[in-house]
Formats: C-alpha cells, sequence, structure tokens
C-alpha cells in the first residue's frame, strides 16, 4: 500500500467526518483511480480492528463488528419502534418515494404525524420531495443512514418475499389459503 494516491484516499477518508462518495473523495486526493484505491484499502483493512466498508454510495472506516463492543462506554439502548412505525419504515423502504396518503392505503389505517416524526428523528426517513399532482403531498424516502444502521449497501439488498418467508417473518399465504374450504363449483358431490 505505498502508493502515494492510495495513502491520500486513505487520509481523507480517515479525516472525514461523514461518509463519502467517490466524487468527494477524489475532490480531496487529487488525480487518480478512487475505485482502485479504495479496492486496496479495503483488502488491506480487511481482518484488521478497522474496515472500509461502502454504504449507499459512501465509503468510511467503522470499527470491525467483532470488537465493536470495546468502545462502548455506556450501555446503548436499542431503539425500539412501535408497530406502526415498523410498518411505516418497511413500506418507505420498499416504495420509496411514498407519500402520506399510500403509506395509508398500503398499511390500511392512518399514519399518525408522530410516526413519521419518530423516523426521522431516527436519521432514517427524509423529506424526498413533493409528487406532481393535486395538493403536491410530500414524499419520504429513506437516508443513508437507515442504510448503514441496518447493514445495507442500497435498497437493492432489501430482504425479498422468499428471504421473509424463509427467516420467518411470513406466513405463506398459500398455506393459509390451503386451511379454508374451497367453494362448490355448483356440482352436487
Amino acid at each position: 500500500m505505498s502508493d502515494e494516491f492510495t495513502r491520500a484516499v486513505e487520509a481523507v477518508l480517515f479525516a472525514a467526518a461523514e461518509p463519502l462518495a467517490p466524487d468527494d473523495i477524489a475532490a480531496h486526493a487529487g488525480e487518480g483511480d478512487v475505485a482502485a484505491a479504495l479496492e486496496t484499502l479495503a483488502r488491506h483493512y480487511d481482518g484488521r480492528g478497522v474496515r472500509l466498508v461502502e454504504r449507499g454510495g459512501r465509503w468510511h472506516f467503522q470499527t470491525a463488528p467483532d470488537l465493536a463492543h470495546l468502545l462502548r462506554r455506556t450501555r446503548e439502548e436499542p431503539r425500539r419502534l412501535s408497530r406502526a412505525a415498523t410498518e411505516t419504515l418497511a413500506i418507505i423502504a420498499y416504495h420509496e418515494p411514498v407519500s402520506r396518503a399510500e403509506i395509508e392505503a398500503i398499511r390500511g389505517v392512518q399514519a399518525g404525524k408522530g410516526t413519521l416524526d419518530v423516523l426521522m428523528e431516527a436519521g432514517w426517513v427524509r423529506p424526498a420531495g413533493r409528487r406532481e399532482g393535486p395538493g403536491r403531498p410530500l414524499l419520504y424516502a429513506t437516508t443513508a443512514d437507515f442504510l448503514s444502521h441496518f447493514g445495507l449497501g442500497s435498497r437493492r439488498d432489501l430482504p425479498g418475499l422468499e428471504d421473509l418467508r424463509a427467516a420467518g417473518l411470513l406466513d405463506p399465504m398459500e398455506e393459509a389459503l390451503g386451511t379454508l374450504p374451497l367453494e362448490s363449483d355448483g356440482e352436487d358431490a
């Protein structure tokens, strides 16, 4: 890892207060192949106490997951979301950008303003502009912090239906329907 440009990229990432996109890295590090430097650094830090990771197209150093407990001075309380907040977050993640009316239509109940406020306060949801149409409703989308918190590189890494079923988080609809008696097709047996 003696390449001067790679060292410059490493210094930029180390000093950055927040994750950086490759264009931002290039703006600070100068001329060079940012992608190659990032690949070299990621290999160099693989298996060490810190790792170079990419989340949502932005790069940063983070403590290796197996050592994170060493750096916690106080016990972190896990953020507990209400069922409404969890459902709302899932709808936004899978359907973004989405309006409050669309969230309500999918959930089947009215979305309280407090639910979206909690998600925005957590830094996981942000306003994403307005839809062109009657009333120009505000749209919501997930943030880079959402991706980082849940360990996702991008929204494409969200689990699909089969993944959720395999994890036991969804009841297969086919099984539920299979237990219901079928209606007669009009013929007597």
